[in-house]
């Protein structure tokens, strides 16, 4: 027997709250509570449920900000909402922001009772169709995308709304966060699914090469080209490509793919007739493009071209729900994958996982789990098969004072100044050990011109 159906009800007034629960309760739903909007959000976070029930008007906050958090956790979630018969408008309002229905006060239980069996089925056909699809891409040989977290399901249910598109997307997200199983999944939820997904890193392709590589060459067209080559648009012919680490394309070649975008056509290298390809394109990047377009080194046209539809995947250390999740997902696959026998996580090596920052994100993880099955020679996996000792501080270092050797002689202007410019060489240099000295990078991250970054680095003496 399944469990039943769980419903918020966001109503301050205490007998009208008391009716509504015992007529759903009486239908057979669990209900929960809440009396204003900050109470409901709480409760939005902790339960999660199937359907959200709120008065438009709450001592504090209103309906409308219930309706708006309900949408940001869960954009599937319906929302039915209650007013006074004067206020229609508002009702009216609400639906136009995503509640599904409403309810004018004093609230009819019969009525009631029919908005919710009918949002309720909704929600169900809307789960069984995110599930059939799901199934579907599985088979299709989609990567499995495993993790339960709040901001994992945001994504989940954004990949699910973008392939029915055929919309170009831009996925951001942190290096090992998994951005091309997403663009896989996408794929393969897609109409494009029967056919190819072609993946290239612009980053790992040296930039001479990386023309054509994304257009072909015709035969002769270079010392070397024996023989025309498609290239990677033309092999993702009516199907998707996946171009990884855009930020890293070089200026002039961003102007042909925008070209190829918009046109759907262009012309190998060192030729001139036109190809015409019908391909649906996705974008990842691990840095933000906004901070490149504003340095001058990615086009804003091709930026506003790919971010049409946004899809920032969440890194490892906000979904800490999930590390169990996948470190089980992982052990198991790896002892599968070694034909080694079953073994576990022990509780001390979960703890260790989850107070662990993951800078590598998933693909760290991975490794990590890797790693350890190999080592684990019992039935556990323990905290020393991880191998994340270095990460341990010990528990009586006091952390460094900072601003122990800070110059406080002269005024509060002067040891401003000072203090301003200690942080800003501190900020570079280790922005600067951070990208391994690439200057271009650097001025992104730290958001200023590369120009700026020059001077900064002369007057702070950083090599």
């Amino acid at each position: 027997m399944s469990a039943p159906a769980q419903i918020l009800i966001v109503e301050d007034k205490d007998s009208l709250r008391t009716m509504l629960r015992h007529a759903l309760e009486r239908q057979g739903h669990a209900v929960i509570e809440a009396r204003d909007q900050a109470e409901a959000m709480r409760m939005l976070q902790q339960a999660q449920p199937a359907l959200v029930l709120s008065d438009l008007r709450l001592p504090e906050g209103d309906g409308f900000g219930v309706l708006r958090a309900s949408k940001e956790i869960d954009p599937d979630v319906p929302v039915i909402v209650m007013t006074a018969y004067g206020s229609i408008e508002d009702a009216v309002t609400a639906m136009k922001e995503g509640a599904l229905d409403f309810l004018a006060k004093p609230v009819d239980p019969d009525h009631l009772l029919l908005l919710v069996s009918r949002a309720l089925e909704q929600r169900r056909l809307v789960t069984e169709n995110l599930l059939m699809k799901e199934e579907l891409a599985v088979r299709r040989g989609a990567p499995q995308l495993v993790g339960d977290d709040a901001s994992l399901r945001k994504v989940f249910a954004s990949l699910q709304r973008a392939a029915s598109t055929d919309t170009t997307v831009l996925i951001e997200g942190e290096s090992g966060t998994g951005k091309e199983l997403f663009a896989r999944s996408l794929h393969a939820l897609s109409s494009r699914a029967d056919a190819p997904f072609v993946a290239i890193n612009c980053a790992a392709i040296p930039e001479t090469l990386l023309e054509t590589e994304l257009f072909g060459h015709e035969k002769g067209a270079f010392t070397g080209a024996v023989s025309r080559k498609p290239g990677k648009f033309e092999m993702a012919h009516r199907g998707t490509l996946f171009l990884d680490e855009i930020g890293d394309l070089p200026l002039a070649l961003q102007a042909k793919i925008l070209r190829a975008l918009e046109e759907r056509r262009f012309e190998r290298v060192g030729g001139t007739a036109l190809v015409t390809v019908d391909v649906r394109l996705v974008a990842a990047t691990n840095r933000g493009l906004r901070a490149a377009v504003a340095a001058r080194r990615f086009r804003e046209d091709l930026f506003f071209r790919l971010s049409v539809f946004p899809i920032t995947v969440p890194p490892l250390r906000d979904r800490g729900n999930d590390i169990p999740l996948l470190a089980r997902y992982f052990v198991d696959r790896f002892c599968r994958d070694l034909k080694k026998k079953a073994i576990g996580l022990s509780p001390a090596a979960l703890d260790a996982l989850q107070a662990y920052r993951w800078p590598g994100n998933v693909r760290e993880l991975q490794n990590c789990i890797e790693r350890a099955v190999i080592l684990a020679d019992g039935d556990s996996i323990l905290p020393r098969h991880l191998n994340l000792t270095f990460v341990d501080t010990p528990a009586t270092q006091e952390p460094p004072n900072p601003w122990a050797h800070l110059d406080l002689s002269g005024t509060l202007t002067d040891v401003t100044k000072r203090a301003v410019a200690e942080v800003e060489r501190l900020k570079i240099r280790n922005v600067m050990r951070e990208v391994d000295g690439n200057r271009g990078r650097a001025a992104e991250m730290l958001q200023i011109s590369y120009k700026n970054l020059l001077a900064k680095l002369k007057e702070h003496a950083i090599e």
